[in-house]
């Protein structure tokens, strides 16, 4: 029996062996002010980003066109790949180059996670801001009084993902971002931002704004719910059509450059089948018993993994708040899951004079701020030069991958 045992490991730990692949991937650091450490660990990252992508890796590409012009055109690079059993093959040095070689064994990434799973981006929570989601037609939440949806919706949008522990969320619930509800998102200005965007991302401090319109809460048949003989025995034969619908755009913005990242129709038709006066309200007891009270409530469910998904493989960003000397303080603490030894890469944010009110380009700087003293709403620590020297300065920005 033993024996068996023994050949059924062996057996489990070739087929797992045989899938895996042995590669080697090569990346490279700069040196600044002989920190070998730094510019060790920016190689280690660049290496096995090599690794990913020699493995295997989708290239989708995302084009808008407007009257035979392209207007605009996104790239995403996914890889399927894992990385393990890492270790350093080979390390030299040119200069202030640093070149690393590192060989480990490639497996495809289990299905259902998300690919960037392993960067450490993944175990920070991200600050998030849910505002209201408006209703297109207010005259159809009258039925059931639900004319609260845009406020209570998002509510239990943000009580969710704050229970889920991946991310910070921040209420901004009686906010709405969209002046243009029929249009929205797509009325925006020419650059595809949201002005609005920024400004709630600055006042709560956040890298993500999410919103919504709610598109449509109608009955199918209003004469349904009459008040008639014949009315109440159709609904009581069940002949009577008694659906009501529910539609809803949500949208992802960027806080930082007010760029869309996510957007996801929700819809659903249930049957409403409370009595009048008894499902008064949104968020109300009797509304959540009814068959479409119900199937709402799982429409956000998968909100909330959408949200979840959306931002999983996003970087972490952070604004710088202050710069003395080498000195840098950040405004994520260890709510977001910073602790003290964390590196975080600096970039340079800037505008130009023909665009100020256009999107920030960001800059990589080259340094990185590794954090000493953590404190639950801001964190700081030394770069490897002077702030003067380099030109990093309140509101650039501090990245983990």
């Amino acid at each position: 029996m033993l024996a068996r045992r023994i050949l059924l490991v062996l057996l489990t730990a070739l087929a797992g062996s045989a899938q895996a692949l042995v590669m080697e991937g090569v990346g490279h650091g700069t040196i600044h002010n002989e920190d070998i450490a730094a510019a060790r660990t920016e190689a280690r990252q660049a290496a096995l980003r090599d690794l990913a992508l020699r493995y295997e890796a989708r290239v989708s590409t995302r084009e808008t066109v407007k009257n035979g012009v392209i207007t605009e055109s996104h790239t995403q690079v996914e890889t399927t790949g894992q990385a393990r059993n890492i270790r350093v093959v080979d390390e030299q040095r040119r200069g202030n180059l640093l070149r690393l070689t590192v060989q480990a064994e490639m497996v495809e990434r289990a299905k259902g996670t998300a690919s960037c799973g392993a960067g450490e981006a993944s175990r920070l929570r991200k600050r998030v801001a849910i505002t209201g989601f408006p209703v297109l037609y207010p005259d159809q939440a009258q039925f059931g009084r639900i004319d609260d949806a845009g406020e209570i919706l998002p509510q239990q949008l943000q009580a969710r993902l704050r229970e889920g522990g991946r991310l910070q969320v921040f209420g901004a619930t009686t906010n709405s971002l969209f002046s243009d509800l029929l249009n929205a998102p797509t009325a925006q200005r020419g650059d595809n931002r949201l002005t609005n965007v920024l400004q709630v991302a600055r006042e709560l401090g956040v890298q993500f704004v999410v919103t919504g319109v709610i598109r449509d809460l109608g009955v199918a048949d209003p004469s349904a719910w009459g008040t008639s003989v014949v009315d109440r025995m159709q609904r009581g034969l069940g002949t009577a059509d008694q659906n009501r619908r529910f539609a809803m755009d949500l949208m992802v913005y960027d806080g930082f450059s007010g760029s869309p990242v996510f957007q996801q129709r929700f819809a659903t038709t249930a049957k409403w089948d409370a009595d009048p006066g008894a499902a008064d309200g949104f968020g109300s007891g009797g509304f959540q018993t009814t068959a479409y009270g119900q199937a709402v409530d799982g429409l956000i469910g998968e909100m909330v993994d959408a949200v979840n998904g959306a931002l999983a493989c996003q970087p972490f960003m952070t604004r710088i708040t202050r710069v003395d000397g080498n000195r840098v303080t950040l405004e994520s603490g260890a709510t977001a899951g910073l602790r003290p030894g964390d590196e975080l890469h600096l970039y340079r944010s800037a505008r130009y004079f023909d665009s100020l009110a256009g999107t920030p380009e960001l800059t990589d700087s080259g340094l990185a701020v590794t954090l000493n003293n953590v404190h639950p709403d801001f964190s700081n620590g030394r770069m490897g030069s002077v702030g003067a020297q380099v030109n990093i300065q309140r509101d650039d920005i501090a990245i983990i991958w």
